[in-house]
């Protein structure tokens, strides 16, 4: 992260950059991007104000806080703008849609590791089919709410399903004997 640090009516030190370059290293494991940080420090009277600005891509998070310790002033900014990119990472989270978590196009050995890892659920449904005749399945279809209906094809006597396609006409698919 780039950091720019700024003394107003306070003397420069080496300890309180490396200090604030630290306590910010901590935060770029919440960034995406690489960030610019600047960072004002100033004392008036007895206060000691420290502002800290973070922007970077799509991303603009400024942090205030005034104590009676320069060093409490910092922790308790950063420990703000900590709060402030969760929120916003979460946030972005939510808005994202669930079909970007599987990769199209490509596999990378990080994703395909990732997918094996997690344990998929599977919903059994018990169904019971009766012989019918096509004409009679979609007649059934239109009836219930459903995506699919399973049924027995009384002519060939093997199970079919027929199903409600995106146009609104149907689909039905027959197995066929290898």
């Amino acid at each position: 992260m780039q950091t720019s640090v700024t003394f107003k009516n306070i003397d420069s030190s080496d300890h309180l950059k490396s200090f604030i370059q630290d306590k910010l290293n901590r935060l770029d494991k919440l960034l995406d991007n690489p960030a610019e940080a600047n960072v004002v420090l100033s004392v008036e009277k007895f206060r000691h104000i420290a502002e800290i600005s973070l922007s970077g891509d799509r991303l603009n998070i400024v942090g205030k806080e005034e104590t009676n310790d320069m060093y409490s002033a910092i922790d308790m900014v950063l420990d703000k703008l900590e709060t402030q990119l969760k929120k916003n990472k979460q946030k972005i989270k939510k808005r994202r849609p669930t079909s970007r978590k599987k990769n199209k196009g490509f596999d990378s050995p990080d994703m395909q590791y990732m997918e094996e890892d997690i344990p998929r659920k599977v919903k059994i449904q018990n169904i019971e089919y009766k012989p019918m005749d096509v004409e009679e399945a979609v007649m059934q279809m239109d009836l219930v709410d459903d995506h699919f209906f399973v049924f027995t094809n009384a002519r060939t006597d093997r199970v079919n399903v027929l199903y409600r396609r995106s146009d609104g006409d149907y689909g039905l698919i027959q197995p066929n004997r290898i």
